[in-house]
């Protein structure tokens, strides 16, 4: 189960989205995450939809990845689901005490659609695509005018690097962890929330320990090699805009305008 989780993991690849600026594509995702929370709408948000499975396709990504990723939310999208198709007032199919209403069914494929793209997306853009070396320099340049005001940006950068490349690392070591305690006879799954809660006491400790141990390795590596903090520091590989970055751009501007634009445009030729 745990290693269905992606959260933080990097997908090296040779895509049209691996291939735009790191900085770029935190932009873009800022921008795409604002026109899914403007979108008012069933059509609005299907074309955000649409639109979502053409840039999983240009990224490359296989689908099996996306929907692993999905799947720590399949509680959440159910519920919500759920809670939406039994709520309105066009009463569509009752079964019992099941009511399903057509304003609820649509309702609830709106907000399905909202999380199954934020989630997809934001994936593909900050963390599937980038490295994340090139994240922290990402990160770093783009608040960079918070140095002014005295802000450790680069600290900040790579203490976000740091904890999305320790995710992968540290489900590693739990699943690890939880196959020696099976060995040795431990039951996870048998049992009430409480039971199942203790039995997780021996996989949380030694992880804990482990998890303080590997950060102490790294604090003496970096010391070992220097490091200072991000005064004097030089990049290896200096980011730079192409041509295709500036389209991108120009294309995740039309984009949220027309995400604004529509719903007024539907109201106003329906009214």
């Amino acid at each position: 189960m745990l290693n269905d989780i992606t959260l933080g993991q990097y997908f090296p690849g040779n895509s049209a989205i691996h291939k735009l600026d790191p900085r770029m594509k935190i932009i873009i995702a800022i921008i795409y995450i604002a026109a899914i929370f403007f979108a008012a709408d069933i059509y609005t948000i299907s074309i955000i939809f649409i639109i979502n499975i053409i840039i999983i396709l240009l990224s490359e990504i296989p689908f099996i990845i996306m929907l692993k990723a999905l799947k720590p939310l399949i509680f959440i999208i159910a519920f919500s689901f759920i809670i939406n198709i039994s709520s309105g007032e066009n009463l569509l199919i009752k079964f019992g005490f099941v009511k399903i209403y057509l304003d609820g069914l649509l309702n609830a494929v709106f907000f399905v659609i909202r999380i199954v793209s934020l989630v997809s997306a934001t994936s593909i853009f900050i963390t599937f695509t980038i490295s994340p070396t090139m994240l922290t320099d990402a990160i770093e340049q783009l608040l960079s005018p918070l140095k002014v005001i005295k802000i450790p940006v680069h600290e900040f950068a790579l203490m976000m690097m740091i904890t999305l490349r320790m995710i992968p690392t540290l489900i590693e070591e739990t699943e690890k962890i939880i196959n020696a305690q099976k060995a040795r006879g431990a039951d996870f799954y048998s049992g009430n929330i409480l039971k199942r809660a203790k039995a997780l006491i021996p996989v949380l400790i030694p992880l804990i320990v482990s998890a303080f141990r590997r950060a102490d390795e790294l604090a003496t590596a970096m010391e070992c090699r220097c490091y200072r903090g991000g005064k004097g520091r030089t990049k290896m590989k200096k980011l730079k805009y192409s041509l295709r970055d500036l389209c991108a751009f120009v294309l995740s501007v039309v984009f949220i305008t027309g995400v604004i634009i529509l719903p007024k445009i539907i109201e106003v030729k329906y009214r």
